[in-house]
């Protein structure tokens, strides 16, 4: 485990970063009054989410590979982190839609349905825990590959 525990330092680190999101949306009245701007303004946790990925690898090229890593060390410190982000992310939907926010699924089933997003059926079923929990799953994986596939082209190289 002591191999891996660069990558779930940051795995938590992004998990704890995630939760401060949810509950600055929070407060932001996303999940309530202005949850018609929900789908536009959440989309910007992208940044805080690629910068975790940045300090990540940056710390992976600097601590263990002495300032010299590869693309492909770099690629799978990360896809290790999203792996990991990814067996977490049920338990922070979990958090997220006990603690942070139990009124978001339904205010946002209720915005849906009257702004003619959705029925209502289709609704509930978008708008539930079991949905959102198979969302992150494939999300995590999928996007922290991508970014990591990025992120890791620039961090690369020597000192």
């Amino acid at each position: 485990m002591k191999k891996l525990s660069h990558e779930l330092k940051w795995a938590l680190i992004f998990v704890a970063m995630s939760l401060v999101w949810m509950l600055l949306e929070k407060l932001a009245g996303l999940h309530s009054t202005h949850i018609d701007k929900h789908a536009t303004y959440t989309n910007f946790i992208a940044i805080p989410a690629i910068s975790v990925y940045v300090f990540a690898l940056l710390e992976k090229k600097n601590k263990f590979y002495h300032g010299s890593m590869t693309y492909l060390q770099g690629f799978i410190s990360g896809t290790i982190i999203s792996v990991m982000i990814m067996i977490l992310s049920p338990l922070t939907q979990i958090i997220t839609t006990e603690i942070i926010t139990p009124e978001y699924f339904p205010n946002a089933i209720k915005y849906s349905v009257s702004a003619g997003l959705m029925k209502q059926t289709e609704a509930e079923q978008y708008f539930s825990l079991e949905n959102y929990i198979k969302e992150g799953l494939i999300g995590a994986l999928l996007m922290g590959v991508i970014t990591t596939a990025i992120v890791a082209i620039f961090t690369r190289g020597k000192k």
